[in-house]
């Protein structure tokens, strides 16, 4: 594992972005596009990072996204894969990337309950009438009672 560290933060939501002292990159061959290239470069980026452990996000987060992405866990750790460019530089942008909007879904707070709303009257009135006039049209189509 390889700590990258430098650039641009990825914003997971508001303040809050990717701590780059905690994610841990790997760099594979990637089976991807390249030709030749491929066989000699390590473009394939896998991207991890210790969600169970991490201290950069807020403790009500950190609860929402381990419950959401409890599937996609090994050992309180997620990774994301990324091989569709050759360079490994897009490569590691498109992980950080998707790792960052992937945290953002996790930990995006529930969504408001739905209010019932009762339909008026009037309205499914005018439904059952507009529905028995189309049954009549169709009824008349069938050509009984023409002798």
């Amino acid at each position: 594992m390889v700590h990258m560290s430098g650039h641009r933060p990825y914003v997971i939501r508001g303040s809050v972005s990717l701590p780059e002292a905690e994610l841990m990159w790997r760099f594979s061959r990637s089976s991807g596009p390249g030709g030749q290239h491929v066989n000699t470069s390590d473009s394939q980026v896998e991207l991890r990072f210790d969600l169970a452990r991490t201290e950069a996000l807020p403790e009500v987060w950190k609860e929402r996204a381990l419950e959401r992405l409890a599937s996609r866990l090994v050992d309180g750790v997620v990774s994301v894969r990324a091989s569709e460019h050759r360079s490994q530089w897009r490569n590691r942008e498109m992980a950080a990337t998707r790792l960052a909007s992937l945290l953002a879904e996790a930990t995006a707070p529930p969504p408001k309950p739905r209010r019932a709303t009762r339909i008026p009257r009037g309205i499914n009135e005018r439904r059952l009438r507009e529905k028995k006039r189309r049954g009549e049209t169709k009824q008349g189509r069938s050509g009984k009672g023409w002798g």
